[in-house]
C-alpha cells in the first residue's frame, strides 16, 4: 500500500491538478476569512467554513475523477489486477493519496483561528469542530469519487457523476422538503443520504457522534464498494467465473445492511451520550439545577413541539434531545401545524405562538413556550436584532418543575413607599422559580395575607409608615420571611427608623456612611465599586468559586447586636482593609483617614430567629445593603451571578429545596478587532503568495516532466 500511496502522492504532484487544487482551495477559503473574519470581526470559523463547501462539490470530483478510470483508459489496470498487491491495499493507498492532497489544504485552514487569537478571544470549540465537519464532507465526497472513478474508464464521466451524486447529497434536505414537509417513506429513504444536516449537526457548536459515524460509514461503504468492483473484475479476467460476483453481490448486501443497522443503533443513543457541547456559552449543555430537576422526576411529562422533526430549530432540537437523553420520563412529540392545526387550542388560545414553541404537559397541568421567548435580542443601534440570548434551559426546566410540582407560593412585593422596581430579568428569574408575585400595599391592607410565602421590600425611597412596620413584625412573629434591600442613605437609622425597627427584630442595623475598599483586589475603578467576598450559605450556593464575582456599587455596612433566637450569617463581606467615609458629596471625599472607621464590614446578612420551644415557625429576614446589587447593567457585568443570587434568595422564602431558575444563556458572537493594515497584509499572504507559489511551482513542475 505504502508504495501505491507515494507513488499517487507523487503523480498529483508531477501534474498541475494537486497544485491547482491547493491554490484554488486556500485562495477561495483566504478570501471568505477576509470578509467574514478579519473585516468583519467574527472570531468563530463557522461562517467561513459554511461559505466554502460549495467549493467542495466542485474541486473534489475534480481531484478523484482520475484516480482509476486513467488506468483503466489506459490499459493500465491490468497490471493492477493480476499483480500480487491486494485489492484492499491498492484502493486505500490511491484514497489515502487524494485524503493527502485534501488534508494538507485543510491544515491551511486550521491556521485561520490561530490567527484570529492574536486580535482577541476564539471561540476555539466552535471553530475547529466546523473544520472536522468541513474535512469529513471532504473525504466523504473523495470517498464517492473514488467509487464512482472505479466504474468508468471517462474521468469526464467520472467528474460530473461524483458531481451529481455529492451535490444530490449536499442538497438532499431541501428536496425533501419540496416533496413533503411532514415527511413520509420516501422523505426518509431519501434523508439517508442527507449530508448537508449531519454536517450542520457539528456546525452548530456540537461534537456530534451521530454525524461522524455517519461519515466514516459512507466513506468505509465507498471504498468496500470500489474493492469489489475491482475485484469482480480481476477474478473475471483471471478464472472467468461467476462465482466470486456472487460472493461480492453477498457481501455487499451484507455489509450495506450492517452500515444501516450501525447508524440505526447510534440513532437511538440519547443526545447526552453522541453530542459534546464545545460552545463556550454551553448552549447545549444542562446544568447541575437541570439534571438534578430530572433526576427527581416521577412522572412523565410530555414536550410537544409545534413543526415537523425535519423543521425544527436546529439548537433547541439539540436541547430536547439532552433533557431526553437525561429521563425516562421526558418524551418529545412533534405536532406540525400544517397537519394538526388545531392541536395547540386544546392548550392555549394565543394565536400569536410560532412554528417551534413548545407545550409542556403531565398528568397535572400543562404550559406553553412561545418560540419568540426561547431566544433573547439586542436592538441597540449596532446590532439591530442581533440574537444575545437562548433561554431554552431555563424555560423548559422551569415549565417541567410547574407542570409535576404543587400549587405555586405567592411572594408579595411591597408598595406604597416609593419602592423601586424589580428589573424585568430578575422578574422573569421569579417566574423560572415558579413563584407567583402579587403587590402588597399595607397602608389600604389590614395584614400580610395567609398565603404568602415572603414579602419583598425592593429599594424603598422613603421610610415606611409605623403601622406598616408593626404588620411586617407580626407577620415575622408567625413565622414570616422578608427580603430587603436599602438604598444608599447617610444617616439610616434617622432617615428610616419605622424600617430600621423591622431590621432591629433580627439585631440588625444600617451604618451611616458608604463603605470603601482599601484593597484593590475588592474593588473595580473606584474604592466603592465593590467586588465583596461571597460566604458559603444555601442563599450563596454556586457563587463561591473564585471566577464568581459580585459588583456591589454604594452599599453601607450592617451592624449586628447580639438577640436571643437569633442566626446571623453573613452572605458578603468586605477585606480587611475596608473603610467607611461618611458624608461623601464627591470623588476628593473618599480618600481614607485616620478617623474613618475600618476592618471587616458586612453588606448582606441572612438572619432567622428562633419563635420559641413550642413551635417550629422560624422568622427569616435577608438583607442587602445596595439597590443597584440587582440593577441589570450590573447583572449583565459579572454574567447573571447577581440574577442567581437574587432567586436564590427568593427561593429560600419560599422554601424550594431546589432552585429552578436558570439564568439566559449569553448568545453574543465572539469578534475581533483586526485594523485594516493586517488584515491586507494576512489576506496578501494567503490568498495571493501562497495560491500563487503552487501554482508556479505546479506548472513548472509539469512543464519540466513534459521536456523528459
Amino acid at each position: 500500500m505504502l508504495a501505491i500511496y507515494k507513488r499517487e502522492v507523487k503523480a498529483y504532484f508531477q501534474s498541475v491538478i494537486g497544485w491547482l487544487f491547493l491554490a484554488a482551495t486556500i485562495f477561495l477559503a483566504g478570501l471568505y476569512f477576509f470578509a467574514i473574519n478579519l473585516v468583519y470581526g467574527y472570531a468563530d470559523l463557522t461562517n467561513t467554513i459554511g461559505s466554502i463547501l460549495f467549493l467542495l462539490i466542485i474541486t473534489i470530483p475534480i481531484l478523484s475523477m482520475r484516480i482509476l478510470s486513467e488506468d483503466k483508459k489506459q490499459k493500465t489496470d491490468q497490471l493492477t489486477l493480476t499483480s500480487p498487491v491486494s485489492i484492499g491495499s491498492i484502493v486505500m493507498g490511491k484514497y489515502l493519496a487524494m485524503a493527502t492532497i485534501f488534508t494538507i489544504s485543510t491544515l491551511v485552514i486550521c491556521t485561520f483561528p490561530l490567527i484570529l487569537s492574536a486580535f482577541g478571544e476564539v471561540p476555539y470549540g466552535e471553530s475547529y469542530t466546523a473544520i472536522l465537519a468541513y474535512y469529513l464532507f471532504g473525504l466523504t465526497g473523495l470517498a464517492i469519487g473514488l467509487f464512482v472513478s472505479s466504474i468508468t474508464e471517462s474521468q469526464v464521466i467520472a467528474a460530473v457523476l461524483s458531481f451529481g451524486i455529492f451535490f444530490l447529497g449536499y442538497m438532499m434536505s431541501s428536496i425533501t422538503q419540496l416533496i413533503s414537509s411532514t415527511g413520509n417513506l420516501l422523505t426518509d429513504i431519501l434523508n439517508c443520504f442527507d449530508f448537508y444536516g449531519r454536517m450542520m449537526d457539528m456546525m452548530q457548536g456540537t461534537l456530534e457522534l451521530k454525524s461522524v459515524v455517519y461519515f466514516l460509514t459512507i466513506i468505509f461503504v465507498c471504498i468496500f464498494l470500489t474493492i469489489q468492483s475491482i475485484q469482480k473484475r480481476r477474478y473475471q479476467i483471471s478464472v472467468k467465473s461467476l462465482k466470486m460476483g456472487a460472493y461480492s453481490t453477498s457481501m455487499i448486501a451484507i455489509v450495506l445492511v450492517a452500515a444501516v443497522f450501525l447508524n440505526l443503533a447510534v440513532n437511538q443513543l440519547p443526545g447526552s451520550m453522541t453530542g459534546i457541547d464545545v460552545t463556550s456559552q454551553k448552549l447545549y449543555s444542562l446544568t447541575d439545577t437541570t439534571e438534578e430537576v430530572l433526576a427527581n422526576l416521577e412522572e412523565d411529562v410530555t414536550i410537544y413541539v409545534l413543526d415537523s422533526e425535519d423543521g425544527e430549530d436546529v439548537t433547541l432540537g439539540q436541547t430536547l434531545q439532552r433533557y431526553a437523553g437525561a429521563s425516562d420520563h421526558i418524551k418529545i412529540e412533534y405536532k406540525d401545524p400544517v397537519v394538526y392545526p388545531n392541536f395547540y387550542q386544546e392548550y392555549t388560545d394565543d394565536t400569536t405562538l410560532r412554528m417551534n414553541s413548545l407545550i409542556v404537559e403531565s398528568s397535572k397541568r400543562s404550559t406553553v413556550i412561545n418560540y419568540s421567548d426561547i431566544y433573547e435580542y439586542d436592538y441597540s443601534s449596532s446590532y439591530y436584532g442581533q440574537v444575545s440570548g437562548y433561554d431554552a434551559e431555563g424555560l423548559l426546566t422551569s415549565a417541567i418543575s410547574y407542570v409535576t410540582g404543587d400549587d405555586m407560593p405567592v411572594v408579595y412585593t411591597l408598595e406604597g413607599q416609593d419602592e423601586e422596581t424589580i428589573p424585568a430579568s430578575f422578574q422573569d428569574g421569579i417566574k423560572k422559580l415558579n413563584i407567583e408575585t402579587q403587590s402588597l400595599n399595607l397602608l389600604t391592607e389590614e395584614s400580610v395575607p395567609e398565603d404568602a410565602a415572603g414579602v419583598i421590600i425592593f429599594a424603598p425611597q422613603s421610610d415606611i409608615s409605623e403601622n406598616v412596620a408593626d404588620q411586617l413584625i407580626a407577620y415575622l412573629d408567625k413565622g414570616g420571611k422578608i427580603f430587603v434591600t436599602t438604598t444608599y442613605i447617610d444617616n439610616f437609622s434617622e432617615t428610616m427608623p419605622n424600617l430600621s425597627k423591622v431590621l432591629d427584630y433580627f439585631g440588625l442595623s444600617v451604618a451611616d456612611g458608604l463603605v470603601m475598599e482599601g484593597d484593590r483586589n475588592y474593588y473595580t475603578q473606584l474604592p466603592f465599586y465593590l467586588l465583596p467576598n461571597v460566604e458559603y450559605d444555601t442563599i450563596t450556593d454556586g457563587l463561591t468559586g473564585s471566577d464568581d464575582v459580585i459588583f456591589m456599587p454604594y452599599a453601607q455596612a450592617i451592624n449586628k447586636t447580639e438577640t436571643e433566637g437569633v442566626t446571623v450569617t453573613d452572605l458578603l463581606t468586605t477585606s480587611s482593609s475596608a473603610y467607611i467615609k461618611t458624608g461623601v458629596n464627591s470623588l476628593q471625599d473618599i480618600r481614607q483617614t485616620d478617623h474613618d472607621p475600618a476592618g471587616t464590614f458586612t453588606l448582606a446578612v441572612n438572619a432567622e430567629k428562633s419563635l420559641g420551644e413550642d413551635t417550629e415557625n422560624t422568622a427569616q429576614l435577608t438583607l442587602y445593603t445596595s439597590s443597584t446589587l440587582f440593577s441589570e447593567e450590573a447583572n449583565s457585568q459579572v454574567a447573571d451571578r447577581k440574577l442567581k443570587l437574587f432567586t436564590n434568595t427568593v427561593g429560600t422564602m419560599a422554601g424550594e429545596e431546589t432552585n429552578v431558575s436558570i439564568p439566559v444563556k449569553s448568545y453574543s458572537i465572539a469578534t475581533v478587532t483586526v485594523d485594516f493594515g493586517n488584515a491586507i497584509m494576512i489576506a496578501a499572504v494567503i490568498m495571493v503568495i501562497i495560491p500563487l507559489t503552487l501554482i508556479i511551482v505546479g506548472i513548472v513542475n509539469w512543464m519540466r516532466r513534459r521536456k523528459r
